[in-house]
């Protein structure tokens, strides 16, 4: 089968690496993608140039990596070409195109999650005024796609109303900030549930647990992510079990009844709280790095559970995990998620990968003119290994990272404590 990956980062170099027994083309890629097929030069928002790629290529299915093409409409216009596609339509991706809708389509069909309250760009004097109503901490967000980076958690009244100049002022995310979100604060610990729909049926992946912020003991700005590992301790199956009866089926039967079915990955950001789980935000896609610690721990044919969703056969199908635990480290560019350098050479990759069940996952990375491997953007690593449990993962996970030297290197050290320490109570 021909399979045509949209996206370029880590999350489509998993998705290439889960596939790599099929006939691939990624558009754009990265130099890891191309170890799997070719790449070609489409930018993933081009989505006319997309369907002409796919219908020169004779493409038997396509699958979405990032957000961008889903709310731009990529499934209907595939669709509309008779190529099956794993993704929703547009219309069903405003679960995370727009928090707004997001929040307001969840108090409608009763999933939980934070208290909140929706404001548009002509209302700040009605917004800073009922932040000053809410308790701290509070939590501050542009509505629009603003890539892992629009979400701001502030302690103080005087940081809330500060962030909220930054977004509706300021416009420090465009129009990303139209809309914004001021939502209360959940406490607890946050998870990543992700299911894969058919329109009807869904099968779940491995839970995993992201490290958002950019330094240690997740303090500083959010990123779009720093590490992950699979699965997530604190969902236990009990949890996981009151999630898919409270979240995930209200959420697909609250689409299908508006008219909306949903089809594709489904990610759900959760906080566990005290009261249980409440979705902090939804994904229409994989994570990135979640998907380089998920995909690892799958014990099926990818290519036919692709293929069964897009054509909406998943009911009765059984999607198995394997034991164990898959850790990723991401390595960044020096001053990630701020201005950073590009174009620096990446030495030890062949060194990492040759370790025991590691592999490592391109993200910001391209080949210069002589073929060598550089940094071509702010996560430019996912540096991935599985193990009997968290622990080994980890270690291995470790072992390669320092065998992987570029310029101004930057990756956390405490990826996968919380983790271990649910293992050890």
């Amino acid at each position: 089968m021909r399979i045509l990956i949209v996206g370029g980062g880590g999350r489509e170099h998993a998705l290439a690496w889960a596939l790599r027994s099929s006939d691939l083309i990624t558009a754009p890629g990265n130099a890891g993608t191309a170890e799997f097929g070719c790449n070609v030069e489409v930018a993933p928002h081009d989505i006319e140039n997309l369907v002409a790629v796919a219908r020169e290529r004779h493409v038997d299915l396509a699958v979405v990596g990032s957000e961008v093409p889903l709310v731009c409409g990529i499934e209907e216009a595939f669709r509309a070409s008779g190529i099956p596609l794993v993704g929703p339509s547009s219309a069903a991706a405003r679960l995370e195109g727009s928090k707004a809708f997001a929040k307001v389509f969840m108090t409608r069909n009763g999933v939980p999650t934070a208290d909140y309250s929706v404001f548009d760009s002509d209302s700040f004097d009605k917004a800073l005024a009922y932040l000053r109503e809410c308790e701290p901490p509070v939590v501050i967000k542009a509505s629009g796609l603003a890539f892992g980076k629009g979400v701001m958690v502030c302690q103080t009244t005087q940081e809330a109303e500060a962030a909220l100049d930054h977004v509706m002022r300021a416009k420090a995310f465009g129009s990303a900030g139209q809309e914004v979100v001021i939502e209360s604060f959940l406490e607890g610990e946050e998870a990543s549930v992700f299911a894969l729909i058919d329109g009807d049926d869904y099968v779940l992946l491995p839970t995993a647990q992201d490290h958002k912020r950019i330094g240690e003991g997740d303090t500083g700005p959010n990123t779009g992510g720093m590490g992950a590992y699979a699965p997530a301790p604190v969902v236990t199956c009990e949890a996981l079990d009151r999630i898919c009866h409270t979240i995930i089926e209200p959420t697909l039967e609250g689409m299908a009844r508006e008219g909306n079915p949903y089809q594709g990955f489904l990610y759900a950001g959760l906080m566990m709280t005290a009261v249980g789980p409440k979705v902090v935000e939804f994904n229409c896609r994989l994570g990135d790095p979640e998907a380089q610690v998920v995909l690892p721990m799958l014990d099926a044919d990818f290519e036919e559970t692709l293929w069964r969703a897009a054509e909406g056969s998943l009911g009765n199908y059984r999607l198995s995990h394997k034991k164990g635990a898959a850790a990723c480290v991401v390595m960044a560019s020096g001053g990630y998620p701020g201005s950073y350098e590009k174009g620096f050479p990446i030495t030890g990759l062949k060194e990492a990968a040759s370790l025991s069940n590691t592999v490592v996952f391109h993200a910001g990375t391209s080949m210069d003119a002589g073929g060598a491997t550089v940094t071509s953007g702010g996560r430019v690593l996912g540096v991935t290994a599985t193990g009997i449990g968290l622990r080994e993962a980890l270690h291995r996970a470790y072992a390669a990272v320092d065998q992987i030297h570029f310029k101004q290197a930057y990756y956390r050290r405490d990826i996968g404590v919380r983790g271990l320490a649910h293992l050890e109570v």
